[in-house]
């Protein structure tokens, strides 16, 4: 057994819905929303009585569900394409990928990446919203425009964008995809946009890693990253691995006390039977259960992309861990 698949619980879970019997006894794909084909899912927000979710997709695809369960679609967060988009990526067509929200100073901020495959000419920008709400009488998306980009000569990609305001109130961005690796850059708070002469900090870099999450716990920020190749379907390499730093900028340091900026991180999530390349970790909290969301590529169904929900909790050292199949193989 790996022990980065420790069981979390022996209690019966109900995964929104669905018995599932024990930790030990769920099956990897019982975790997977069958039903909701998306790529690059963002953190998971709350509007309302509503969650809500934004993934990679024409305009950016939204998703809401009332219990984490059943979701349905909702409108595109980004249906106009903004005039400054092809300026800065030719080769769009209004395809973003990889979205990031969050809430605060009552405002949805959603980021998102403007980019084409295999380039590092890319742009990751902001909209806001004062609501999710397609009926609220204030709901408008309102463009403000790059918070960074990339050219050819950069050693980043800006894209994959992933937002966290910190307990002391800082407000930061990880982001990147290859190249030289993941980067971290402090935001405005009043604007979203990247403070004046903001320092680019090195946080992950391997031969194959992108999309970045940070999760701040119990005084510790943890750092989530893909590792391997994504958009394969059934020959996708995608795991999910961590490591974690007292200090939000670093150095992040994996469970074998390996740097992350050294290709270290410890494995969290892999292929395991029919689910395949679990990627674009992200950390919601209901009911007192932290719930890890991800995609993963249904091996029962042509590699399709789907969301998956899976309950997490943490070691007695203090990591963090998730079991989706029997004994954790």
């Amino acid at each position: 057994m790996n022990r980065q698949f420790i069981s979390a619980s022996m209690a019966l879970l109900v995964v929104y819905g669905t018995s599932v019997g024990s930790a030990e006894d769920a099956a990897p794909l019982d975790y997977v929303r069958r039903d909701v084909r998306l790529h690059d899912p963002s953190t998971i927000v709350r509007c309302q009585d509503e969650f809500w979710l934004f993934a990679t997709g024409h305009g950016v695809a939204s998703w809401r569900s009332k219990d984490l369960h059943d979701w349905q679609r909702g409108p595109r967060a980004v249906p106009k394409m903004p005039e400054w988009v092809k300026q800065v990526v030719p080769d769009q067509r209004g395809h973003y990928w990889a979205p990031d929200v969050i809430f605060r100073d009552g405002k949805y901020w959603l980021y998102y990446s403007v980019s084409s495959f295999g380039k590092n000419r890319s742009a990751i920008a902001l909209a806001t919203n004062v609501t999710l709400d397609p009926d609220d009488a204030d709901f408008q998306w309102i463009d403000r425009g790059i918070v960074i980009e990339s050219k050819s000569a950069d050693p980043f990609n800006a894209i994959d964008p992933a937002i966290i305001e910190t307990k002391d109130g800082q407000l930061w961005m990880s982001f990147g995809s290859f190249w030289s690796g993941l980067k971290l850059v402090q935001l405005d708070k009043a604007s979203g946009m990247c403070i004046p002469d903001a320092k680019l900090y090195s946080i992950a870099k391997s031969r194959e890693i992108e999309a970045p999450y940070i999760y701040e716990h119990d005084g510790w920020f943890y750092l989530f990253v893909n590792h391997g190749l994504c958009c394969r379907n059934l020959e996708s390499t995608y795991e999910i691995r961590v490591g974690r730093s007292r200090s939000i900028t670093g150095p992040y340091i994996d469970r074998d006390d390996v740097q992350l900026t050294q290709g270290g991180g410890t494995l969290i999530l892999g292929t395991q039977q029919e689910f395949i390349g679990p990627g674009h970790a992200g950390i919601v909290q209901r009911d007192g259960q932290s719930w890890l969301g991800c995609h993963v590529y249904d091996g029962t169904d042509r590699g399709k992309s789907k969301l998956a929900l899976m309950p997490l909790s943490w070691s007695d050292d203090g990591w963090p861990q998730v079991v989706v199949g029997p004994s954790g193989q």
